[in-house]
């Protein structure tokens, strides 16, 4: 106990005041900083539009969050950010392949297969994924604020986005909470 003492003691004289509230404010703002940081790099003055869990047979799936420039009700005309949190262990194949069945579904233009899996990783509970919009043709994607990749092509973003914000979505009321309606 008494070397635990010396030892405080030395850190409180070797750190700095000024130095000590930087670390802490590191520690505890990282994780929310890094987790934002595409949303609020990518879009002019995003905020939190709507908010939603996606349950599958009852069981929470993931977290997701619109996030739209100064808050303004969603439109497709203007570009927008989704935050999945995920509340599972996915693995990739499975995120790829309910992603591709969920866009045939809406009858929307699809990537290919390979083009999803550079673009999503398996994920553990706590992971998230961003989405965010980039023109009409552009979804640029990030995992816990790493770039994977950007998929482009004609309609990108109303193809991929509409499997959370489109008219024919798994659950409407998830769609409604998440446009904050």
């Amino acid at each position: 106990m008494e070397r635990l003492k010396k030892t405080r003691s030395f850190l409180h004289r070797l750190i700095p005041d000024a130095c000590r509230t930087v670390l802490v404010s590191l520690v505890i703002l990282a994780p929310g900083g890094l987790a934002a940081s595409p949303i609020n790099q990518t879009l002019s003055d995003a905020q939190l539009k709507g908010s939603a869990t996606f349950r599958f047979l009852g069981v929470p799936v993931y977290d997701a969050k619109l996030f739209t420039s100064q808050g303004d009700a969603f439109n497709w005309n203007e570009d927008f950010g989704i935050q999945l949190t995920y509340r599972k262990n996915l693995k990739q194949k499975a995120l790829v392949e309910s992603t591709l069945d969920e866009m045939a579904r809406q009858g929307n233009p699809a990537p290919t297969a390979g083009q999803l899996e550079q673009c999503f990783q398996g994920v553990s509970r706590g992971d998230n994924y961003v989405a965010i919009s980039e023109g009409a043709n552009q979804v640029g994607f990030w995992r816990n604020g790493q770039k994977t990749c950007t998929l482009s092509y004609p309609g990108a973003k109303r193809a991929f986005m509409s499997i959370f914000l489109g008219n024919d979505t798994r659950s409407a009321s998830f769609t409604r909470q998440l446009k904050g309606q």
